[in-house]
């Protein structure tokens, strides 16, 4: 429906219909995981951070965590460095590692704070190095500085939490020798949520949600649980790329977050069509 030619009774039939979930959500902590298209299509990138804006003015306590892969690889080309990957993870040396901390703890990040901040929203950057939020070591010698999350404080985030801002969270990580490391977003993410026993996890991708067949839009699998999910896998329905994107979701509801969302990020205020709509939008793991 075209927002211009809503009526006004329209309009307060929105806002009642959203209420129960205003309700809901209140005060309850929700992590967004950001990435995919949404993050490269400016349209989608204003709708993001206004549905992001308007949760949290309501009462919700966002979490953002973004990644940003293309930009890396972007950066990586233009200081003249080869982009190599194995089995979907980055191959990180020292300078590859420094780059990564650059794009996604600076580049990246400020500028997500500074949308949120300038449509009225209180936002403040981290990385997952502040604070040790996000402690890691070497996922493999061949991979070099990727890392294998080992712990994680979340106490940087519930402060700013309880101070009103939204917490904007680059996925870099790092030990106790200094070292910094390029941590997958998804796995951060799920990780992040459950250590702050999140009410949901919502994570954006390129796709409707789990579907049972690729080529059918109308095969999504609109709820699904924990042990439906391990199914999923054996028979090869979710496979390739999803694989690990679910398996994160899966752990996030391991970890103690209530529910999983996959939703696609394509669509313009995706975020607030699953939270305060009857309807949702894509897949609901629980």
């Amino acid at each position: 429906m075209d927002e211009m030619k809503l009526t006004n009774a329209q309009r307060a039939s929105v806002l009642v219909q959203a209420l129960p979930y205003i309700q809901k959500y209140y005060g309850k902590i929700v992590v967004i995981k950001y990435g995919g298209n949404a993050m490269l299509n400016e349209e989608l990138k204003s709708a993001v951070m206004g549905d992001l804006a308007l949760l949290s003015l309501i009462g919700v306590k966002v979490v953002l965590v973004h990644g940003g892969g293309p930009e890396i690889t972007d950066m990586l080309a233009r200081v003249g460095k080869k982009t190599e990957f194995v089995n979907g993870l980055r191959v990180t040396d020292a300078e590859t590692a420094e780059i990564v901390q650059m794009v996604l703890a600076g580049k990246i990040n400020k500028s997500l704070v500074n949308k949120l901040e300038n449509i009225g929203a209180n936002a403040i950057g981290l990385s997952g190095a502040d604070g040790h939020m996000i402690e890691a070591a070497p996922l493999s010698p061949a991979l070099g500085y990727v890392g294998e999350i080992t712990a994680v404080n979340v106490k940087p985030i519930t402060d700013m939490l309880e101070k009103g801002y939204i917490p904007v969270i680059s996925t870099v990580g790092c030990d106790r020798e200094g070292n910094v490391y390029n941590i997958n977003a998804d796995t951060a993410a799920a990780r992040l949520a459950g250590a702050l026993e999140a009410e949901s996890l919502i994570c954006m991708t390129d796709t409707a949600g789990i579907m049972r067949n690729c080529d059918d839009p109308d095969s999504l699998i609109p709820v699904i649980d924990v042990d439906g999910i391990g199914k999923l896998i054996t028979d090869k329905t979710v496979s390739g790329g999803m694989i690990p994107k679910v398996e994160c979701c899966v752990e996030a509801i391991r970890c103690g977050v209530h529910k999983v969302f996959i939703i696609d990020g394509r669509i313009p205020h995706s975020i607030l069509i699953e939270t305060l709509t009857d309807e949702g939008i894509g897949t609901m793991i629980k």
